[in-house]
């Protein structure tokens, strides 16, 4: 099975052949439909089979095809939501988004704690379409008023098992 039998986009389909992958991981033949169907999906697999490329990848297309043209510097809502339990995590996920996402007019940022909140809530403020974030710190962005999550479309839960094993639960049911 190819990439382009999965349905994706032409500036998705470009980036992946640009990362030298050639044929998706079998998590990646499973979720990435399912996604592509606006279903929820709770998936398992071991590190390095591509799960994060599973997630990414089908937020990237479903955000494309709904959303507004960023170009313009207008301000956007955030429509996408990725929560991870570890800073390296939130980092990695993000460098994913970019990766695959670097032909589309989508705008991310990754928010954590250990540094200095306020350039996080300037790029919140000129709008992003996706936050991959800790829980701690987007709480943090909330409290503050620089988040506004009423309009988020898709909600990823990476690693969600070992956020609920680090006593996250609290801030997840809170956010």
């Amino acid at each position: 099975m190819s990439f382009k039998k999965l349905g994706l986009s032409s500036e998705l389909l470009r980036a992946i052949t640009e990362t030298g992958y050639t044929e998706p991981t079998p998590i990646q033949q499973q979720a990435i439909p399912v996604i592509l169907q606006g279903r929820d999906l709770m998936a398992a697999a071991q590190t390095g089979t591509g799960k994060t490329a599973g997630f990414t990848l089908p937020m990237l297309h479903i955000l494309m095809l709904s959303g507004k043209d960023m170009s313009a510097g207008d301000h956007c809502p955030v429509r996408a939501l990725v929560l991870t339990p570890t800073r390296e995590l939130a980092a990695q996920v993000h460098e994913s988004v970019l990766t695959y996402g670097k032909h589309l007019p989508l705008k991310s940022m990754v928010a954590f704690g250990g540094v200095k909140i306020g350039p996080q809530m300037a790029k919140l403020r000129k709008g992003v379409d996706i936050v991959i974030a800790t829980p701690g710190r987007l709480l943090d962005l909330i409290q503050q008023k620089a988040l506004d999550l009423s309009l988020v479309e898709i909600l990823v839960l990476d690693e969600a098992d070992r956020m609920l094993d680090m006593g996250f639960i609290n801030d997840i049911r809170k956010i």
